[in-house]
This record gives C-alpha cells, structure tokens and sequence, in this order.
C-alpha cells in the first residue's frame, strides 16, 4: 500500500504540471485578446468618438488658419449667424465667408462644420441645424462660437434673441436683445482651424455634446449650399490666390458677395469684384446699342413721311400760328377771315346774273302796240 501511496502524488505533480500549462497558456492568449482590444484607442480620435458625425469631404493637408475679420451687422430680424469656413475642391481650398441665415424653421441652432484629422487624412465634417448646440471640434470661429456651445443668442418663445455682447446688431432695428458677458477660456492664438493631428486643437465632445450627435439634425438650406457653391466658384476665395487672407471674408447675406455688408479679413487687398461689375456694367450698354441698330430703320420711315405732311398742312396753319405769335394784330386778323368768305359768295352771284337774260319779254309790250 506504501507504494502506490507514493506513485499517486508523482501522477498528480504531473496533472497539476499539465493544467498549469494549459491555463497560462489560456492567460497569456487572454492577454493578447485583450491588447488587441485595447490597443487602437488611444488612435481613436474626437472625430470618431462622435457618433453620427459623417465626413463629407477629406484632404491630404491641413486647412489654413482662420482669418480674422470683423461680423457685417444682421440685415434683419430673425437671421442666425453661421460662421465661415475653410471649403475644399479640386483647386485646393477656398474660403466660404460667414454670413446670417435664415433657420429652415423656429427653435433650432447651427452647428458650424470643422476639420478633424484620423487616419492620415483631414475629413472636413459638415455642419448642421439642430435643437442644440452640437461637437464643432473646440475650433474657436468667434461670434459666439468659442469652441463648445453658442453665445451668440438664444430663442426665447418665437423670437431669436441677439447677445450685443457678441452679435453685431442694431438695436434701433432689432429690439429682442440682451447682454451678456462671454469669458472665452479656450483662445487659440494661431486660430487653429481643425481638430487633431499634428498642431490640432485637442478637444473631445463632452456627455452633452455626445448625446446631441444622436438628436435629430437638418442639413444647410438650399440658400446655405449655393452660399458654398457660389464660394467655391469664386477664384478670389481660394486660398492660393488671397494667401489665406479673403477679401469677402464675410457678408450680410448668403451669396451677396459684393456691395455694402461684404467685410474683408485683415491684410486682405481689396476685391476685384467691383471692376468686375463695372465692366459687367460696361458691357450692358453695348448690349444695349447693338440692338439700337435695329429701329434704325424705323427713323428712315419718319422722315420720308414728315415731306408729305407738312406740303399739305402749312396752309392752313401759319395763319393761325401768326395770330398766336402777335396777340397785339389780332383783331386784323379777324377781319381778314371775312374776306375769304365774300370770295366764296361771289361766285354763286355770278350764276345768278346769268339767270336775268329775263327782260327778253320786254318785246311783247312792242307787239301790242302795231295792234
């Protein structure tokens, strides 16, 4: 009995030895599910965190730096501002200029877009209307926007209140306003204008920033995309050509890029479009002379017409215009009106002394007589 008692431990060190190796085993390819898990999130970044947030447009490199220009007046009650924009096409980037909207309808607030770097790219994420104010990436645009939330105003019922402390607006027009202080602790002095990466502005989207990227958003009006379209088409907007400083920075409306409300960015030349219109301008009128050419055929016609008119109406009309020319003659002149008129009579006395051969009857008395 002694010996089995002393095989029964050598069997089981060496089970205990197999389950040992089995469980690190399983423990060391636990551990390499686990990096495996774990490892990308420190890559993941803001972008990706927000859910909801789709990237309408990627670039290889990193926008320019906000330019810094001052906000043109609202034209009215009721407009929102929207804050301009770094936009990006096949010749690069160009600047969409800020500008007031109209909200597609009462109670919502605009999420301004922002570039945001991941995966090697910059993906341009699009803007949106919504109940709140949602992620913009921390870019601090001004006006309000300081990087989280909005300052700019507030809707109070049915009616869009204006913080002057921000906005610029006249309040000899707009009465629905209010003011209050807004301290700015996220200052960029390089006016960083995209998210991540390097050189980005480092900003996460917050629990309540989180939980608007699932509300319900509206995309930009139809007015906001041809504002983009319209900036996108023009060349003194691109960034190669203005060197990052537009001289349509903003404007009072979406699309009026020329005209009183149009604000340049500082170190901005000013913009062409003003000889632009002055020869749109000049190009007008010559259209318009070209087709003066045409009637003038039509001035022939009178003056072959006035000849026969007038060889028939002077006659009759310079005897009136002499009396209008001498008021002082007028009364010869009524006397020689009657003188046409015994010309006119006289002739029917001619055929009367015609008639008067009637003394021939004379002779008869002559008859009686040699009776």
């Amino acid at each position: 009995m002694l010996l089995p008692s002393k095989r029964l431990p050598a069997a089981l060190s060496a089970a205990v030895a197999r389950v040992l190796v089995v469980s690190a085993a399983t423990l060391i390819s636990a551990c390499a599910v686990q990096t495996r898990v774990y490892a990308p999130a420190p890559v993941v970044t803001a972008e990706v965190a927000v859910p909801g947030a789709a990237v309408a447009v990627t670039a290889q490199e990193a926008p320019p730096p906000l330019p810094e220009y001052e906000q043109p007046p609202a034209p009215a009650d009721g407009y929102l501002w929207t804050p301009g924009y770094w936009g990006y096409g096949g010749g690069g980037y160009y600047w969409v200029p800020g500008t007031w909207v109209q909200p597609p309808t009462v109670g919502v607030l605009w999420t301004p877009g922002y570039w945001g770097f991941a995966g090697g790219v910059y993906g341009f994420h699009a803007g949106y209307w919504g109940p709140h104010i949602g992620f913009y990436g921390g870019v601090n645009y001004g006006y309000g926007y300081v990087g989280v939330g909005f300052a700019g105003g507030r809707w109070e019922g049915g009616h869009f209140a204006y913080n002057t402390a921000v906005s610029n607006v006249n309040v000899t027009v707009i009465h629905n306003t209010y003011n209050q202080t807004v301290i700015n602790n996220n200052v960029t002095i390089n006016r960083t204008s995209f998210n991540g990466g390097a050189g980005g502005i480092a900003a996460v989207p917050t629990a309540q920033e989180r939980a608007v990227a699932s509300e319900p958003h509206t995309p930009p009006t139809p007015v906001q995309s041809a504002h983009v379209q319209a900036a996108s088409q023009n060349p003194a907007l691109s960034a190669k050509v203005n060197g990052g400083h537009p001289a349509i920075a903003a404007t009072a409306r979406p699309g009026a890029f020329s005209g009183p409300g149009v604000v340049g960015a500082r170190g901005a030349t000013p913009p062409p479009s003003r000889p632009t219109g002055a020869n749109e301008m000049s190009h007008q009128p010559a259209a318009v002379e070209a087709a003066h050419p045409a009637p003038a055929a039509e001035p022939a016609r009178p003056a072959v017409e006035p000849p026969a008119r007038p060889a028939v109406a002077p006659p009759a009309r310079p005897a009136p215009q002499a009396d209008v020319a001498h008021p002082a003659a007028t009364p010869p002149a009524a006397v020689k009106p009657p003188a046409p008129k015994p010309a006119v009579t006289n002739p029917p006395k001619n055929p009367k002394p015609a008639p008067k051969p009637a003394p021939k009857p004379k002779p008869k008395p002559e008859e009686h007589k040699d009776n």
